[in-house]
Order: C-alpha cells, then structure tokens, then sequence
C-alpha cells in the first residue's frame, strides 16, 4: 500500500496525517504527528451481535509510557487498566464522533489509539481525536465526518491555538472543540472565571481552524478513501405505522406529572404494543408477527417522535415552561462527622455531597506522560442504581462516572482558594440519590455548598444548568434544566457552569451533527440567567463559608524557615522531627523551600509542633516567651535551654512571683519551664525570666496575679 501524507500548519507548527505505512490489516489506520507527538488511530469493524438494538461504538485510548522515555509505576512495570486521563481522553473522542453514524447502523466498530512518542508539550488528546475521524474517513465504515478538533488557551488576554503545556501552564482557559467544517458538535472548558463573549470569540476562532484540519482530511479521502458499506436494521414500515395508532394514548401518558408515575403509564403502553406486534412464546395474537427488536425499536421512534412533538407545542413532561428551573431545595451540615456536607435537590435529581479536608501526606500523585504531579483537590462522582430506581450490576466507576466527577472537578476547582491561604488537600464526593436529568451539574452545586459548609473560603460560589434542544426543520426550542427523557430524546446535552462573574466549565454533547454559532450564543445566555437564579437559592441557605472548620478536621498550620535548617528540624537519621511528633501528636511535612506544613486534630497539638519547629530554626528574640528545658541548676539560678543547643541563665530572683532562696527548691532538672527572654549582652548570654512569662501569660487571659510580698527581714 502506498503511503500518502497530508499536511496543514496551525501555530506555525506542521500537522501531517499519514497512511499506508502502520496496521495496514485495520479498516483504517492514521498516524498523526503534531511537533514530537505522534499518535496512531485505528478502525475495526465486524458483524452486529444478534439482537442488539444499539450502536456499539467502542473507543480505547492508550498512552505508552515508553512513549515520553518512561516506564510504568507500581511495581508490574506494565500498563494496566487505562488511567483517568485515557478515561477521559476516550470520552472525548467518542462524543463527537457518536452522533455521525446512521440510524439502525449496529456494526460492531472499535476505535483504538495508542500514543507512540510524546514530547511533553503537545497534548496527544487532540491529535488522537483528528487521527479517530480520519481512520474512520478512509475506511469503509459509514462515518458522516469528517471532523477536526483544536484547544484553543488563553494568555495574557490572547487566545493561543494548540498550546504548549508550558503555555497552559500560563492560560486561564482551556477550550477543546471538535466539529465539522461548518458546526461545532462538541466543546470541553475549563476557565476562570471568563465572560460568555470570552468564551464565544474562542470558539469562533477554533472554528476556523477546525475548517482547515477537516480539509485534509478530505484531501486524504479523495486518494486512499473506500467506499462506505452501510447496512442498518430499522423495524418495517408497516409496524412503524401500526404502533404510530398509539400515539395519542402515548401523548397522555407522557404528560402525566412525575417520574415514576410516567414510566409506569409508558411501561405499560409498551407492553401493550408488545403483546400485539412481538412474536414471543405463547403469544397468540394474529399480529404478532415482527421481532421483538424491531417492535421496541417501533416503540422508541414513536416515543421520541410524541416528547418531541410536546416539546415543540410548548409541552414540556413536567408541565414546565421552557425558562424554568425546577424547584430547588439545599441543606447543609446535615452530617455531624463529615467536615462539611449538603443536599442539593433540583426537581427529582438529588445529590449528596461530602467534603473531607486533608493534609500533604492525603495528595494524589499523578504519573502520566508528562512530569510527575501532585493533585490538592479532587470530586468523586458516584451513581448507584438506586437513584434510578433500577437494579444493575454494582462494579466499580465507569466511564460516564469519571467524567462527570471530572466536569464537576474542573468547574469548581478555579474558586478554590491558593494553598499560601487555605493549604489543605479537599475531596469532595457526590453520591446521586435521584437522578432525572443533570447530576454532573447537582452535583456543581452541592458542591460549592459542601465547601461553603466546610469553611472553605471559596473566591466566589459556583453553580451550573443543563440546557437542551429540539429541532424540527425550522422550528428550535432550547429547554433550561434538562429531564432525563429530553437528554436521551433531545437533540443536545449543553452544561454550563459558573460564578456571577463569569464561566468556569462547559460539556456539549450533541445528537445532531453540529450546532450553529448563534444557537450557541443564544444557549450561553440562556444557561447565564438560570444560574443566576439558582445561585441566589443557594446563597439563601448558605451565605458564606463556615467561620470555623470542623472540630473533627485536621488543623492545618504553615511557617516557613531557613531551607539550611531543614536538616536541624529532621535531624540525624530523622530523631529530632520524630521526638516533635511524639511529643505533641502532630503530622509534619516539610518542602525543599523551607515551608513547614503542621497538622493535627486539634489546635493545641498543632501549635505545640509550631513552637517545637520554630525553637528549632529561629534565633532568640528579647521579649519572646519559649518553652524550655532545665539542664543544670546551680545557687544562683537554673540554666534553661530555650532552642536546642542554646542555653539561658533565669536567677534566682526571676524563678517565680515569691521569694526563692535556693534554685532546687522550684525547678528540677528536666523539668519544661516557660521563660521569657529579658536580655541579651553583647557576648550573647541570654538572660531568661520565668515570673514575668507566667505573668505575660496571665494577662493575655485576664488573670493577672497579685505580685508576691517582699519578705521583711527581722529586727533581730
């Protein structure tokens, strides 16, 4: 096979994709190469099980590690179950491309992208999903793209198209949009806290070059593309026409009030069709003449013909206006050991979040192709089935699980505080109880009230609204706050999450191959006013964070000392910080810059490890009161080593309020003592004063002790 290469500049850097030269045994197969990062997208296809009723597209994204000169952690030394960053990486090759296969087109296809070299500074998310489109556009399967994809930053105010990890580390955005040459059909944002018009220039920028990138794509087609092979199993005409009689009884059903007692009513319309149609054991009905996946196919084109011909007149299934959220009702502090949790309910979509707040040790270390790095904050969304009402198989987090948690992550993540002003590790977990539409976006909002509840100091509250659409020919109506059934019948999913002052996350996912820019602008302003409105409920139940964190949370304190100290607060093989944390009970984590980060249950302990830290690297300061240790008395008074090393004569006459004749008679040696530093000559001799610590301390709680009597010497 002949090896053929197309090739397009974005950012002054060449994008080439290539075939004919790697798996050449696959339907199609691409090598895609943007700087020093190339990928290879593959596309299989064969036979659809027997009876399935659904589009079993499969999307598998790989990074081998060998790729950026690594090897694996852990100790197998081998790739494993794909990390959250292919998790994600697979969704967003899937989302765009989903919607671009024909109606009753069941073929097994399978996607798969390994990631061959890595140069640390284009991300392989974006060329894996150009490579997805263009394995998919040469091979024989019935691919309606092609489609491009471009991230598009933001530095210094100016939009960068492709960043560089380095400039990404600058940007206070980052946008991923795929779509065809004339319409968007997928975006991903994270941004901090951007207007819409912000948002909506970088889409339109990207769209431009997403013309350009579907152009070679072409190009490539016109040379090595096959002919398009499609086969598709929709139910006959005539059964479409027989279940169509039960339109209007559907039509009633479907605008009853009420999740559950609606899919009752269509259950059993369903049932009735099933009956009469599907041929099945023991049915003996004269018309029961078609398959039974065929009849509920029937079934589904009916249903979504009636929602959406409801939806179209004005009739949405819950009777709502297509404006209005539903109604919202928040609880927080309903968990007394948690460090902070709420409720957010929105119409029957309930979430339950919980915030823990850790400290250093609690960091989630992510090992991928790039540097090594920590993480301080992380969402973990959960849906078990009960939130549906059904009973499924329970496994682990899926697919759709991490990236909904990663959606929420990324929305709430840009109004957390620095860790110079709040320096704990925060996890936040969202537990769906009721699901009917949306989650990813309760979940936004219960958590910005379980931070809030947490004491948190968060920048600004953020909250986020799912907007839907239907279209029909001319006709278009958008739907804020989405049901389950407008989702799944609908022609859009557009999430939108944010502050008052700007957008900090966005998720379109569309069934129809592309949304139009001024749909877009028009679903930005939409989704602004409802989270305006929700926002205002929340701030309702609660105004601003917790004065206090919980008594159960970790106290988390922060100094910073002399870097060449660092060993004399470890000391020799670790004995000084370990007798620290033995004595008070507190956790002590220390970086190369000198920043010392204490943690412990309860502030006294922590405090405690600060002073120990502290005596340990500072040097003594006049009018300091510091916890000591008598190691010699002598008439004359107590020597008091006030830093390790560092010792200071307290006389006789500062030993205490009262007269002291004799030093052992008050202290004994060993003893921890509370002094004060009252002097220090020029020779450096440190002159310590225990009376006048008590009594600093004293006053500092309003207990001031009367001076002791001076004892008057006898006539004798």
């Amino acid at each position: 096979m002949t090896v053929v290469k197309v090739e397009t500049e974005l950012s002054g850097r060449l994008l080439s994709i290539e075939t004919g030269h790697l798996a050449k045994q696959a339907a199609g197969a691409v090598v895609v190469r943007f700087g020093e990062t190339i990928i290879l997208a593959t596309v299989c296809t064969s036979d659809p099980r027997p009876g399935i009723d659904f589009f079993p597209l499969t999307v598998d994204y790989r990074e081998k590690t060998s790729a950026a000169g690594k090897f694996p952690g852990g100790f197998i030394k081998r790739e494993g179950r794909p990390s959250t960053k292919e998790t994600l990486t697979a969704r967003m090759i899937d989302r765009p491309i989903r919607p671009l296969f024909p109606l009753g087109y069941f073929d097994e296809v399978l996607i798969q992208v390994l990631v061959l070299s890595a140069d640390g500074q284009n991300d392989p998310d974006v060329l894996s999903m150009i490579g997805s489109s263009a394995a998919l556009a040469i091979s024989q399967v019935p691919f309606e793209g092609p489609i491009g994809a471009v991230r598009i930053g933001r530095v210094d105010g100016q939009f960068v198209v492709n960043p560089t990890a380095a400039e990404m580390d600058q940007s206070d955005m980052d946008l991923l949009l795929a779509g065809t040459d004339d319409a968007v059909n997928m975006i991903e944002v994270g941004a901090r806290e951007l207007p819409e018009s912000v948002i909506l220039d970088a889409i339109a920028l990207g769209q431009q070059h997403i013309k350009r990138i579907v152009g070679i794509q072409r190009e490539l087609m016109a040379q090595v593309g096959k002919a398009k092979e499609c086969r598709t199993n929709l139910p006959p005409d005539a059964l479409v026409q027989a279940v169509a009689a039960f339109g209007d009884k559907l039509k009633t059903a479907k605008q009853i009030p009420g999740k559950k007692d609606r899919a009752t009513a269509v259950k059993a319309i369903k049932t009735e069709i099933s009956q009469a149609y599907a041929k099945a054991s023991g049915n003996s009905a004269p018309t029961a003449i078609y398959e039974p996946l065929h009849v509920a196919t029937a079934f589904s084109m009916l249903e979504e013909k009636v929602i959406r011909q409801l939806i179209l007149d004005g009739t949405r299934p819950d009777g709502r206006d297509h404006l209005t959220v539903r109604p919202i009702h928040c609880e927080v502090g309903i968990l007394p050991r948690t460090h902070g949790s709420a409720i957010f309910c929105r119409g029957e979509t309930q979430s339950l979040v919980t915030t823990t707040l850790g400290t250093g040790e609690d960091e989630q270390i992510v090992d991928g192709l790039g540097a090594e790095y920590s993480k301080k904050f992380m969402l973990h969304y959960n849906f078990p089935p009960f939130s549906t009402g059904e009973v499924k198989r329970i496994m682990g987090p899926g697919r759709r699980e991490i990236g909904h948690g990663a959606l929420a992550e990324r929305s709430l993540e840009p109004v957390l505080p620095p860790p110079d002003q709040f320096p704990y590790v925060v996890r936040l977990v969202s537990d769906i109880l009721e699901s009917n539409g949306s989650s990813s976006m309760a979940s936004v909002c219960g958590g910005t009230l379980a931070l809030l509840d947490a004491g948190v100091p968060l920048i600004r509250p953020v909250a986020g609204i799912s907007i839907g659409l239907v279209s029909e020919g001319s006709r278009e109506i958008l739907l804020t706050d989405i049901l389950g059934e407008e989702d799944h019948y609908g022609d859009m999913d557009f999430k939108v999450s944010g502050t008052t002052q700007g957008i900090t996350g966005i998720q379109l996912d569309l069934k129809i191959h592309g949304l139009r820019h001024e749909l877009v602008v028009k679903t930005l302003e939409q989704a602004r006013i409802a989270r305006l409105a929700i926002l205002e409920k929340m701030h309702a139940a609660i105004p601003a964070p917790r004065a206090q964190i919980s008594p159960y949370a970790p106290r988390l304190l922060t100094i910073h000392i002399n870097p060449e100290k660092i060993g004399k607060v470890i000391g020799p093989g670790g004995k000084t910080i370990k007798r620290i944390v033995e004595i008070t009970g507190a956790k002590i984590d220390i970086d190369d810059d000198g920043t010392v980060f204490i943690s412990a249950v309860g502030m006294d302990a922590a405090e405690r490890a600060r002073e120990e830290v502290e005596r340990l690297t500072e040097d003594v300061k006049i009018g300091k009161v510091y916890t000591g240790r008598v190691t010699s008395i002598k008439d004359f008074g107590a020597f008091v080593e006030v830093i390790p090393g560092l010792d200071g004569l307290c006389h006789v006459s500062e030993l205490a309020e009262k007269f002291v004749k004799n030093a052992h008679d008050e202290v004994k040696i060993g003893q921890e003592v509370r002094v004060k530093v009252i002097a220090i000559d020029d020779q450096g001799r440190i002159k310590l004063s225990r009376k006048q610590a008590v009594r600093d301390e004293a006053q500092h709680i309003g207990q001031v002790p009367a001076p002791a009597p001076v004892p008057v010497p006898s006539a004798s």
